[in-house]
Formats: structure tokens, sequence, C-alpha cells
């Protein structure tokens, strides 16, 4: 199964490496290698992690507080945000709300 990454959720994610490369040589890399693993565990068996609202799941990665977000479509998963998990719940709903 593929995936894709709504745009606004692509911004989040070099956001949040950007953020982790400045504050420590190699932790950004560290972050992306966390976010992609949890993608892959996601890819293997998307309906693994519960809905948290309506048919929006999400993953926790390892090691940083980041969650991501996704739905299942028919043939590919869609990533709607890499959430960090202080951050306001629901803010990412408008996301959903265009597809």
């Amino acid at each position: 199964m593929r995936y894709e990454f709504h745009p606004e959720a692509l911004e989040e994610y070099d956001q949040a490496g950007h953020h982790f490369a400045q504050r420590q040589p190699g932790l950004d890399l560290r972050f992306i290698v966390c976010v992609e693993e949890a993608i892959a565990l996601i890819l293997e068996d998307p309906h693994r992690w519960r809905s948290i609202d309506e048919d929006v799941r999400r993953c926790l990665t390892r090691v940083f507080p980041y969650g991501i977000l996704y739905t299942v479509e028919d043939d590919f998963v869609l990533i709607v945000a890499i959430a960090h998990c202080s951050r306001e719940p629901g803010y990412w709903k408008h996301r959903i709300a265009s597809r």
C-alpha cells in the first residue's frame, strides 16, 4: 500500500525536522527515522490503530512525542497530520473536511 501526505502534514513534518536540527546535530535524522518507522508500521496494517475521530487513526512515534494521524482510503493511506502530542486536539480536522 502507498501513502500520501496532506500538504499541511508535509509542512508540519518539515518544520519539526528543522526544529530538531537546530536543537542538536543529528536529532532531525533520528526524528525522521522514527516517523518513517511509524509510517512503515501503518502501511503493514493500517487498521491496527484505533480511530480517534470518525475515520482518522493515530499511530504514536517512538522516542518523540508525535502522532501520525491518517485515514485509510481505497488504495492508499492519507497522512493528515504529524502532530505533536501537546498540540491542541482537533486542529487538523479542517484537512479531512476538504477531501
